[in-house]
């Protein structure tokens, strides 16, 4: 059989620091080029269309310009809402090798082409606003399957059309986000109407989009997700991640908590530094995101000095992908109290590395960790501090959760997740 052409976006791809729809792209481009499918990716960068190929190669891996103001990104917006319904047109990017480009390797997804519109994403929301439709992109070659991985107003014409609905967090804490929650659900009801298929990642998620959205229960199928860590990383001597911890962060192997993620209200940050404080351990605390909406609420503890003495909690704005794994299996337990997760890949990274967890007990988390996680009531603070000072007093306790997660991460392997979206393009392909 001939290999099926598979569209995927690089929507989040795109972006300069990493997020876990990024992940969940380049997981997914991976194994759709398992099953022999050849993999493109839709990336929406502000360049023009050019006629000369280099100049696209150059303009693909050229640093984004700094962002226009709101006001002048809404009037240059305009004429593209107008315009939508016409669709976009996407030209290939040629990865010659003229550009160097090893510094980009890790975030590149495993793809044959890559193809770019102009500002697609930006201007099909825009279109959507105005015309309450799905903007068309047209590609120079005709592709068997379009597998969107983000909640996006744009479609291929004349092939099956999945969207990956990770969570419905919007609706369900709508005060966690910054999205226009009117314009939200009426793009994810559009999506449930649409959509040839509805892929999720949860059990949690799956009965979300059924009972919010209306969607028939054969029209969403939850594929979980998968865990892959190069084993370059995974094998890396003790020695080297400890010294490369120590100069990062300075902190000693296995001798601090950690929470990576971004600083926003659904990641539950503020409750975690109260409840790490009340927890009276002595063992330092590292925290590695981005500062996103609302992070100065999320982080108001750190504000005042007197409150951190000891200097016991770090702060690192962004750690590269191959020192945040060194610090996942340097930690000495990982904390993961999120409010709401479609998913929780990094509780998930976590056991794979052997380190014990700390997570929630709602939505998918459950699913996700089993029995392998120490599992606590995200809004109770007196309760995610007694599970930090007990992780922290006993070794033997961290072991079992250690060895226990590390089954767990057995569930979610790349050949397991490759069988699940099998038997979702095998519908449609």
């Amino acid at each position: 059989m001939a290999a099926r052409q598979i569209l995927i976006d690089g929507h989040n791809l795109g972006l300069q620091k990493g997020t876990g729809v990024a992940t969940y792209a380049r997981n997914l481009s991976r194994e759709a080029s398992a099953l022999g499918h050849e993999v493109s990716v839709l990336y929406g960068q502000g360049f023009g269309v050019s006629k000369d190929p280099l100049l696209r190669e150059i303009a693909f891996f050229d640093t984004p310009k700094r962002a226009a103001s709101r006001t002048v990104e809404v009037v240059r917006q305009i004429p593209h809402a107008l315009l939508g319904p016409l669709g976009n047109s996407a030209m290939p990017v040629p990865l010659t090798g003229s550009v160097v480009a090893r510094a980009f390797q890790s975030q590149l997804p495993e793809c044959k082409t890559i193809y770019n519109a102009t500002d697609v994403f930006r201007r099909s929301h825009a279109a959507f606003s105005v015309w309450n439709r799905f903007s068309p992109v047209h590609l120079p070659q005709p592709i068997d399957l379009a597998h969107w991985t983000y909640p996006l107003p744009v479609r291929v014409n004349r092939c099956p059309n999945i969207y990956t609905l990770h969570d419905l967090v919007p609706l369900r804490l709508p005060y966690t986000t910054l999205d226009n929650k009117r314009n939200y659900l009426r793009l994810v009801r559009m999506i449930a109407r649409q959509a040839d298929h509805i892929v999720t990642v949860s059990e949690c998620s799956r009965r979300d989009i059924i009972d919010l959205l209306g969607v028939s229960e054969d029209r969403v199928t939850n594929t979980f997700q998968s865990v892959h860590i190069a084993r370059g990383l995974q094998d890396k001597p003790e020695a080297d991640v400890s010294r490369e911890i120590e100069g990062a962060a300075g902190v000693g192997y296995k001798e601090y908590f950690l929470f990576w993620g971004s600083i926003e209200p659904k990641k539950n940050i503020g409750r975690m530094i109260e409840a790490y404080r009340a927890s009276g351990v002595q063992t330092p605390l590292v925290i590695v995101g981005a500062q996103a909406w609302r992070s100065e609420e999320e982080l108001r503890l750190l504000k005042n000095e007197s409150l951190n003495p000891s200097k016991r909690i770090t702060l690192m704005p962004y750690a590269p992908y191959s020192l945040l794994v060194s610090l996942i299996r340097g930690a000495k337990v990982a904390l993961f109290p999120s409010l709401y997760e479609g998913f929780g890949l990094p509780a998930l990274e976590a056991m794979l590395l052997g380190t014990p967890v700390i997570c929630s007990n709602t939505a998918s988390l459950p699913e996700v960790v089993g029995d392998a996680a120490v599992m606590v009531d995200p809004y109770d603070t007196a309760a995610l501090a007694a599970a930090i000072r007990t992780l922290d007093a006993d070794s033997d306790l961290r072991d079992a959760y250690s060895g226990r997660g590390i089954g767990r991460a057995g569930h979610f392997t790349p050949e397991s997740y490759r069988t699940r979206l099998k038997l979702v393009y095998d519908r449609f392909i």
